[in-house]
C-alpha cells in the first residue's frame, strides 16, 4: 500500500521504520525538507518529499505534526490522493506547553481531531495519539498473545476506519473502536486510555472512564 506520512518526529519516523520494513511504499515529508531526511530514508527506504508531494497517490495520510501547525499546511494537502484515501490524525492539543489556545477547542467545544478536519477539508482517523512512540518498534505483538497492546481508533468514516484498524493490526496491536471523531475526546490527553500500555478489555473500560470535561492542565 502507498501511505504518505507528514511529519518525522518520534511517531512519523517510527510509523516510517516499522510501515517500511512491512513492505509497504512509505514517502515521508516533513516542515525542514526532504534533504533532511536523507539518514531515514537510507535507514528505511522511504522515499523522502516535499510536504506537498506526501499525499500524492496514497491509500492513507498520517499527519503526525504539532496540532498548531496544522493550519500552515499547504492548501488542497491531499490533492492527488487516492480515492477514498484515509488520513490518520496522531495529534494532541497542547495549549500551554506548545500550541498555544485554540478558541474553537475551548471554548465551542470541538475536538481536537474535528479541529483537524476543518483546517485540512477531509475527514480524520484518530489514531496513535496516546501510543508511546518507542512501543511503535518494541511492542508488536502477534493477534492473540496476551501481552498485545490495543489502540483506541476514532472516525466517523467506517471505510477508512476499517482501513486504519487493519493496518494497525498488521503492525503488530489490538484496536478499540472508539466511536465517532466527536467522542474522540474520550482519547484526549490526561484521559485513562491516554498512555495505557494494555488490551482490549482495558482499553475498553478506560475509554467508557473518560470524562468530557477538558482538564485545567489541557486548557489555555
Amino acid at each position: 500500500m502507498k501511505i504518505g506520512i507528514i511529519g518525522a518526529g518520534n511517531i512519523g519516523g517510527n510509523l516510517t521504520r516499522r510501515l517500511s520494513a512491512l513492505g509497504h511504499d512509505v514517502s515521508v515529508a516533513n516542515s525542514r525538507g526532504p534533504q533532511t531526511l536523507e539518514e531515514l530514508a537510507d535507514e528505511t527506504g522511504a522515499t523522502p518529499v516535499a510536504v506537498e508531494e506526501a499525499a500524492r497517490g496514497a491509500e492513507v495520510v498520517v499527519i503526525t505534526i504539532p496540532v498548531k501547525a496544522v493550519p500552515s499546511l499547504p492548501s488542497g494537502i491531499l490533492d492527488g490522493a487516492a480515492d477514498g484515501v484515509a488520513v490518520i490524525d496522531t495529534n494532541n492539543y497542547y495549549p500551554q506547553q506548545r500550541d498555544g489556545r485554540i478558541a474553537e477547542i475551548e471554548d465551542e467545544g470541538l475536538t481536537e481531531s474535528r479541529w483537524t478536519e476543518r483546517r485540512i477539508g477531509h475527514p480524520v482517523i484518530k489514531a496513535f495519539n496516546g501510543t508511546y512512540a518507542q512501543d511503535i518498534l518494541d511492542r508488536p505483538r502477534a493477534a492473540g498473545d496476551p501481552d498485545r497492546i490495543a489502540l483506541p481508533v476514532a472516525g466517523d468514516d467506517e471505510a477508512a476506519k476499517a482501513k486504519v484498524r487493519a493496518l494497525i493490526d498488521e503492525l503488530g496491536f489490538d484496536t478499540v473502536d472508539t466511536g465517532g471523531i466527536d467522542d474522540s475526546w474520550r482519547q484526549q490527553p490526561d484521559t485513562p486510555v491516554y498512555g495505557l500500555r494494555a488490551g482490549t478489555e482495558a482499553v475498553t473500560k478506560a475509554l467508557a472512564e473518560a470524562s468530557p470535561e477538558r482538564p485545567a492542565t489541557f486548557r489555555g
